[in-house]
């Protein structure tokens, strides 16, 4: 399985037959852009991205939630490829605002899984991570089409869920966010776990603590990556960097991530955004 990372929670799945993408954010506005003025998909940039990285068998789009970082590009890149678009109602409509249309759209409340050539996608509900002055809308939904270029905080969360994917007899489990849900991964085993951090690093010893117990514990991997940890503010052609100290300590969230996969004994990679592995 040949896994690309773009940055926060984007990821790209290609097993030489199909490729099924997990959230879609390449665009990347600036931080000054988020607060003052409006957006849409670089289209530029998205043609490069598909031309680049041969995303020219993409089947389905999978969105987490709808903050603008998980789902902005997700209606260009269904239209540019054929694929069909799988979220929630909030997801749908931004899908439809970027004229997407309704045969390719399939609404998921959780619990539901899907296949699509030799993947299956279970959806598993899910908490987003705490909220901050950047994403204090949790909760709340998109309830008509989102049209772009669009102010980057009409993208509400609309609900958050991870994914169990299934392929070449390896299972994945996809988390975007810091957060737990007890009991939620009772019984669930992966072989590689992408885990959120955003927030770990100012996290309490008690929380942390639970974060891993509901995790690393319940899933069992034998391999970590973490997600959601660059400046997703800065371009994709820019080198990446760690989120801001206001949104988290990611140096500190690293280390303590390290470490307790080192006392479980699964090997834990940080993959740079634009890079590939094949696992």
């Amino acid at each position: 399985m040949k896994i690309t990372y773009f940055g926060t929670t984007t990821l790209l799945f290609d097993d030489g037959k199909d490729q099924v993408l997990f959230d879609c954010h390449l665009t990347r506005p600036s931080l000054a852009r988020y607060l003052f003025g409006r957006a849409g998909t670089d289209r530029a940039l998205a043609d490069r991205v598909q031309k680049d990285y041969s995303i020219d068998r993409l089947r389905a789009v999978f969105i987490s939630h709808t903050h603008h970082d998980h789902v902005m590009d997700a209606p260009y890149a269904a239209l540019r490829t054929g694929a069909r678009i799988f979220g929630s109602s909030s997801a749908l409509n931004a899908a439809r605002g970027g004229g997407v249309p309704e045969g390719a759209l399939v609404l998921f409340r959780g619990g539901e899984t899907f296949r699509i050539g030799g993947f299956s996608v279970r959806i598993i509900p899910s908490l987003h991570s705490k909220p901050t002055v950047f994403n204090n809308d949790l909760g709340e939904t998109i309830d008509r089409p989102l049209v772009q270029p669009a102010r980057l905080r009409v993208y509400k969360e609309g609900g958050s869920f991870d994914f169990l994917v299934e392929a070449e007899g390896k299972r994945y489990v996809i988390r975007p966010s810091f957060s737990q849900i007890p009991g939620q991964y009772k019984g669930c085993r992966a072989d590689v776990l992408f885990l959120g951090t955003a927030g770990l690093g100012k996290a309490g010893k008690e929380e942390e603590r639970t974060f891993y117990k509901e995790t690393l514990d319940r899933i069992r991997p034998s391999l970590v990556i973490p997600l959601h940890w660059d400046n997703f503010f800065l371009p994709l052609t820019r080198p990446a960097r760690l989120l801001p100290w206001p949104m988290d300590r990611t140096d500190r969230a690293f280390f303590r991530l390290a470490g307790a996969c080192r006392r479980r004994g699964i090997s834990c990679l940080v993959q740079i955004p634009g890079t590939f592995i094949e696992l």
